[in-house]
């Protein structure tokens, strides 16, 4: 008879590991690669909580860390969300005082995200929790495991981005 294959609760990584060892051991890769980010991205979602800033605000400040003045469109492409919650996002991030839109003189067509200081200052408080949550993550794990698993991630992005560009469908 076989297994019934029971998709685990959203967040419970618990389940996720069970799920894995019990239900489908086999699955496709990208069902493990996907169940793996659920794992990290909740596991450090807890931990932006006890700072008050939720996991899509963090996608946000990261990108905005390393290229501050996007526009609207530029944010959601880059977060890979749809430019409604993009808006939503930056809404709510703007209220809270981590960014400001503005126009260019130039260009009063696009509006331009920035961070404010108090937006900026958030990186030295947030990023120890995501290295933590990668510590945790890789714990008895050897270096030589831990660069096959870099080198086979890229090589399976690789990959999947030239058959998109091979498709035209970027």
């Amino acid at each position: 008879m076989l297994k019934k294959s029971v998709t685990p609760k959203l967040g419970d990584t618990q389940s996720i590991l069970r799920h894995w060892h019990e239900s489908v051991p086999d699955d496709r890769l990208a069902h493990l690669v996907r169940d793996a980010g659920r794992a990290f991205n909740k596991r450090l979602q807890v931990r932006l909580q006890q700072h008050q800033v939720s996991f899509g605000h963090w996608t946000f400040l990261r990108i905005l860390w390393t290229a501050d003045g996007l526009t609207q469109k530029e944010l959601s492409d880059l977060a890979g969300v749809m430019e409604p919650t993009t808006f939503s996002a930056i809404k709510a991030m703007e209220d809270m005082g981590y960014v400001e839109r503005r126009q260019k003189p130039e260009n009063r067509k696009n509006m331009y995200v920035h961070l404010t200081a108090k937006g900026r200052a958030l990186k030295k408080r947030l990023v120890p929790l995501a290295v933590d949550v990668n510590h945790v993550a890789v714990k008895g794990l050897s270096k030589a495991d831990l660069l096959i698993t870099r080198r086979v991630l890229l090589a399976l992005i690789e990959n999947l981005a030239l058959e998109e560009a091979q498709d035209g469908n970027a």
